[in-house]
């Protein structure tokens, strides 16, 4: 088990809500959850435009950074966050996706460059597990 002593600091990781989504509750659930394991969280709050969510991200010196989308526009506010960072030289920053993401998306969001996609239902110690994981 990694304790927090494995690292120089606490895992940082910004929770997204990118678009127009009215709904965070999942957001807020998995937020929790990374906060509950150890990790700095920096929930962003709904209606963030990929720019916004870019910055922080640099702002935050962020490890990761988890995009929740349950408005279907994914395709397009997923590619636009990964863009800007990799524009910023961020692209070493682990993106996560989660929300209502179809199956026949995911392997192309994962050619974008991200990392896991989370669909309704993941266990929120598997979305722990990933990003401890993939951070370290």
């Amino acid at each position: 088990m990694p304790s927090t002593e494995t690292s120089q600091r606490k895992i940082r990781i910004v929770v997204a809500k990118p678009g127009l989504d009215g709904h965070d509750r999942g957001a807020k659930i998995i937020a929790r959850a990374l906060r509950d394991a150890g990790m700095e969280v920096i929930y962003t709050g709904l209606h963030q435009t990929p720019e916004q969510i870019a910055e922080t991200v640099i702002q935050e010196d962020a490890d990761a950074v988890g995009l929740s989308i349950l408005s279907g526009a994914h395709m397009t506010l997923v590619p636009r966050v990964v863009a800007l960072l990799k524009e910023q030289g961020a692209d070493d920053v682990i993106v996560t996706v989660g929300g209502t993401i179809p199956a026949d998306d995911i392997s192309e969001l994962k050619k974008l460059g991200i990392a896991e996609v989370f669909t309704p239902g993941a266990p929120t110690d598997e979305i722990v597990d990933f990003v401890r994981g993939a951070v370290r």
